[in-house]
């Protein structure tokens, strides 16, 4: 593996960098990306029997906002809800757009990466070429390995560029269809919410 990271140039070290990064942001955002993090089982029905026991108070929404960003967005529809459907969608959707923006964390870096790393690998083929046609220039065709070690650092980086390259793009892709699924259930529970308190139903508040 050094042997192949000294042939392949300097260039080796930018696309291993963006390679370590890729996979810290794959590890972490499959943690946080998980389903049964984001939208948990049972939050509404949970909420529904707060509202239907009358046991809904401070300390249960803030346990609610707590515990999930599903649970995040209902609680602020619940706090808005005695002003009005109007007022509670708006209250929702500017809770879902934090949400979202927080879900949607580094998915830009990793597209990035996805990115610039075949373009690396395709300026270390062109550097490889350089030093190819310099050494034809300065000795000749007779000096096999000058010439097999240009070649070489223009084959290793492009092979280094796509492998880094095309599974961080296919991780990438699977990440954002994770997150507009994610978004949709929690529309979906947040809708049910609202539509159950749509004759401005006021949600009073233990204290």
């Amino acid at each position: 593996m050094v042997e192949i990271v000294r042939a392949g140039g300097w260039l080796m070290l930018p696309i291993m960098l963006c390679s370590i990064i890729a996979i810290a942001i794959i590890i972490e955002r499959f943690w946080t990306l998980s389903t049964a993090r984001i939208t948990p089982k049972f939050v509404l029905s949970q909420v529904w029997t707060w509202l239907k026991n009358n046991q809904l108070d401070s300390i249960r929404l803030k346990e609610l906002r707590l515990s999930s960003p599903l649970g995040q967005i209902l609680a602020a529809g619940l706090v808005s809800s005695k002003y009005g459907r109007d007022t509670m969608v708006d209250s929702i959707e500017q809770a879902a757009a934090q949400v979202v923006h927080s879900m949607e964390r580094y998915l830009s870096t990793l597209g990035t990466i996805a990115a610039i790393t075949p373009l690396i690998g395709l300026l270390g083929t062109v550097v490889g070429m350089i030093r190819v046609f310099s050494e034809i220039m300065l000795q000749g065709t007779g000096n096999a390995n000058a010439l097999a070690g240009g070649i070489s650092e223009a084959l290793i980086t492009t092979a280094a560029g796509l492998t880094v390259a095309i599974p961080t793009f296919m991780f990438h892709r699977y990440f954002t269809y994770k997150v507009d699924s994610l978004v949709l259930k929690m529309e979906q529970e947040s809708s049910k919410l609202v539509d159950a308190l749509q004759n401005d139903r006021r949600v009073e508040m233990q204290t």
